[in-house]
């Protein structure tokens, strides 16, 4: 060692108000050996040499190194790092070196060991306190997410606001799920929850999670840690480039800087991704986290800074709509996601008009199957009453929907759009007459304007015939066995009758998810989440501990998956395990990736690296902690949901089923 490259001493440790507090038992530690002791907050190194005991600062001078953690050689203490040398029992380093870590006073006692030490300081308000106030007062109150070595600061605002009964923090297994958690709880609630994570991989595993948020429009703030400012950019240990890796994700991303206005950063972040809907980034290196701020800074407000948004299209395209309406002899109503609401509105003109209303898959469940002018789902996803309907239409007033490719509405048909986005009229092709306005707001101006007619037919009736046929042929699906499983009509009729009416329903990708939009019947009032645009295996289970997280135990929260979906997650039934959180999860285990294997069919290629190997999942969920059931009959399908739903915590019904009974 070169002593010029020691950094200088350690002031002397005062002792006036200085308490004793049992640190070992009386023979706890052997002589020769060193260990780590806590005392609050406060990591010691306490050694045992040549009969004397030293309670020396845990945190070597020289880079930190855990000297508790590094060994007695030759009567030095060496530190684990970088093997700098102290005395074990007073700190001193070696001839020729001038620095020490601080060392306390220690006492052998009869009953143990003991050392004196001056109470904690009063803790000092910091950057990351001003930010996590100015996120609960802009309505933040959930975080989801996992601490390490660069989010301590941050995390310790996060632990005294949840202290403070103003903050919930949730910390999941994988910061993917904590991305979906939070993506799910913004689409469920229009409001904005957090996932955090450290710099590097914590941060960059938040990305699939926050391109679902981005893709679906849910306010997400996002909240990384990041490597000293000093090493930044040198290559040091996690330094990634977090900035540009969150770009194309995030319409808000900044780092917060010492001299930074945090209060308003933090506005910003949160007004960014409640007006805009979308993903807001913060990044916080580690030395600003807790860097000491005034006590008198006051945290950031909304109150001033937002503004009513709602708008309506100009009179002369809402009366050229009403006469359209009024002109039309099939007209049909398609809802998308955008419209969830605003339906009051939107059906009262469908009833005027007598028209059918279907809906986009991210949007089931917007109207009640059972409803009479109700026809299901459009596109892939959906049921061939929708279709009938939309390729018996004249007219289609579309409230709310993107036009994905998946969504089934015929561009060749007369399209009124209404979209509260300007970019989202004819965003894919011309429609006949595109409504920027607020969905609520123009379905009843358009009432207003058609309530002098007549409905123009009541095609209720033809919806209930369309019905009938659609239910007698799920019937015969229900009835098919070839001896490989569980149909999914089967298992979706019987979620049909025992899911709860107002319950959230998270459903992931696959097979499974097609299954769900083509066969359960919808009550009209349950919320359904989804990874619509993105389209991301395994949103199911953290979506479903997001829903939780919104409405508890108010409403029964239920997923549903396929054994590969389930996969990415798994070991997130141990988050629910820990926070008690009631979700039922449904798991459609056919080993395999089954959508993949009817892709590669399609196109005439062969089925390759498309199996999968579970274990019994059922078994897996008991070992979790949680309740779980395996289903190989239908007959004993009604029960094992039924006490899957009634279990008061996490459940599992894992339904062993047919991958081509789809």
């Amino acid at each position: 060692m070169v002593a010029a490259s020691r950094p200088s001493s350690q002031s002397p440790v005062p002792t006036v108000g200085a308490q004793w507090h049992r640190v070992l038992g009386p023979d706890e530690l052997a002589d020769g050996r060193v260990t780590t002791v806590s005392v609050g907050t406060r990591s010691f190194a306490i050694s045992h040499y040549e009969g004397q005991y030293g309670c020396l600062d845990n945190a070597c001078p020289h880079q930190g190194g855990p000297l508790g953690e590094g060994s007695i050689e030759g009567g030095w203490l060496r530190c684990p790092w970088h093997g700098y040398d102290y005395s074990p029992i007073d700190g001193q380093p070696p001839a020729g070196f001038s620095d020490a870590p601080a060392c306390f006073p220690i006492e052998a006692r009869d009953d143990g060991v003991y050392v004196s030490l001056l109470p904690d300081l009063p803790p000092v308000r910091t950057v990351s306190d001003v930010m996590v106030e100015t996120m609960i007062a802009w309505g933040l109150t959930h975080v989801f997410g996992m601490v390490g070595h660069s989010n301590l600061g941050f995390a310790d605002a996060l632990r005294k606001a949840e202290e403070r009964g103003e903050l919930t923090y949730i910390g999941i297994r994988h910061e993917g799920a904590a991305a979906f958690a939070a993506s799910a709880f913004g689409k469920l609630t229009g409001s904005v929850a957090g996932c955090f994570g450290i710099a590097g991989p914590g941060s960059t595993n938040l990305l699939t999670g926050l391109y679902d948020a981005k893709e679906d429009r849910a306010p997400v703030l996002a909240l990384s840690g990041q490597v000293p400012s000093k090493v930044k950019g040198r290559g040091a240990f996690q330094d990634t480039d977090l900035a540009a890796a969150f770009a194309g994700v995030a319409r808000f991303s900044e780092t917060v800087q010492i001299g930074s206005d945090h209060a308003e950063l933090a506005s910003l972040a949160m007004k960014t991704a409640l007006v805009e809907r979308c993903v807001s980034h913060l990044i916080f290196p580690d030395e600003v986290q807790h860097a000491a701020v005034s006590e008198d800074i006051a945290p950031g407000s909304p109150v001033g800074r937002t503004g009513q948004r709602t708008i309506s299209p100009p009179e002369t395209d809402l009366e050229r709509a009403a006469t359209m309406m009024k002109d039309a002899r099939r007209p049909m109503i398609i809802v998308g996601d955008g419209a969830r609401d605003d339906m009051e509105s939107v059906i009262a003109l469908a009833e005027h008009l007598g028209a059918p209303v279907a809906t986009t898959f991210k949007a089931k469940g917007l109207i009640a199957d059972s409803h009479p002018l109700g026809c299901g789902v459009m596109g892939r996803s959906g049921t061939p009453v929708a279709s009938w309907f939309m390729n018996e239409s004249d007219l289609v007033v579309v409230f709310g929907a993107s036009f994905s490719n998946h969504t089934g509405i015929a561009d060749y048909k007369p399209l009124i759009q209404v979209d509260r986005d300007p970019m989202a009229l004819g965003r894919f092709h011309s429609v006949e007459l595109p409504l920027q306005g607020d969905v609520g707001v123009t379905a009843s101006l358009l009432h207003e304007r058609i309530s002098d007619a007549t409905p123009i037919m009541d095609l209720s009736v033809e919806v209930a015939d369309r019905w009938e046929i659609w239910r007698h042929e799920k019937a015969r699906r229900r009835a098919d066995d070839a001896g490989r499983g569980i149909g999914a009509a089967a298992l979706m009729d019987v979620l049909t009758e025992l899911v709860d009416p107002e319950a959230v329903i998270c459903v992931d990708v696959g097979n499974n998810t097609y299954s769900f939009g083509r066969y359960f019947e919808s009550s009209g009032s349950q919320r359904l989440l989804m990874s619509g645009y993105l389209g991301s295996i395994g949103f199911a289970l953290p979506a479903a501990m997001g829903a939780w997280a919104a409405v508890g135990d108010t409403h029964q929260v239920v997923s549903i998956s396929g054994d590969g979906g389930f996969g990415q997650y798994a070991m997130e039934l141990t988050t629910a395990v820990k926070y008690k959180m009631n979700i039922t999860h449904i798991l459609m285990n056919n080993g395999e990736l089954g959508k993949i294997s009817k892709e590669q069919r399609a196109a005439h290629w062969d089925v390759w690296q498309t199996s999968l190997h579970n274990p019994n999942f059922a078994d897996f969920a008991v070992l979790c902690g949680a309740w779980g059931r395996r289903v190989t009959s239908v007959d004993d399908l009604e029960g094992a949901v039924l006490a899957g739903l009634a279990h008061p915590g996490p459940a599992l019904v894992e339904v062993m089923t047919d991958a081509l009974l789809l």
